[in-house]
């Protein structure tokens, strides 16, 4: 029935929590795009042409080669109380940074992190400007600064969200260094040349005995 249902372009889900029972339902996956891809975290979820409900997207399952979505998890949320959620970090600047110009590698290390808000303050990013990094930086959770009414989550002074590390030498392995160079300790053959003047001197000599 699931793959029905897909064929037709709608994608099933269900939506449960808030002190209500768990409430199958079908949207046009076009429609689910368009939603979630709007700024914010809350959705209006009107489902029989019913009073719309207030909640926010918890998981979806995914098509592993397509991408599309296979299935979606909504959970009730009231505007009024706040939620935690999980939202991305986005760093900014890091070409124009003195360490990636001195040629060091920007590693993005922790891509999302845990806040706390309202569900209409739920931020679709948090952006942090990295163009003042340089070789040997690390930049913490503890630097961030979330937009006013959220708050970051977890111990902010153990997260690493990225690191500024020298550049990478590439090391050649013993196997293409002897290519370059030679086998280590090959003899190499005499020429022909050689060879015909040592036997002629050699018959000039019995000769002459």
């Amino acid at each position: 029935m699931a793959r029905r249902m897909r064929r037709q372009g709608l994608v099933p889900g269900i939506l449960y929590g808030g002190g209500g029972e768990p409430v199958g339902f079908t949207v046009g996956a076009r429609e689910l795009r368009a939603a979630l891809a709007a700024r914010g975290a809350v959705l209006e979820l009107s489902i029989d042409a019913g009073r719309p409900t207030p909640a926010v997207l918890k998981a979806a399952q995914r098509h592993v080669v397509r991408g599309d979505l296979m299935h979606v998890d909504l959970v009730r949320v009231r505007l009024d109380q706040a939620i935690q959620a999980t939202v991305a970090v986005v760093l900014e600047g890091g070409d124009e940074s003195p360490g990636v110009r001195d040629g060091g590698v920007l590693e993005h290390i922790t891509h999302s992190l845990q806040v706390e808000a309202l569900p209409t303050s739920i931020p679709e990013s948090i952006n942090h400007d990295v163009s003042w990094m340089s070789i040997g930086d690390t930049l913490l959770a503890s630097a961030l600064t979330p937009p006013e009414g959220v708050t970051l989550l977890g111990e902010l002074d153990e997260i690493v969200l990225a690191t500024l590390s020298p550049p990478r030498l590439r090391v050649e392995g013993d196997e293409e260094i002897e290519q370059e160079t030679g086998l280590v300790g090959e003899e190499t053959p005499a020429a022909d040349g050689e060879d015909a003047d040592d036997a002629a001197g050699e018959a000039s000599a019995d000769h002459g005995e």
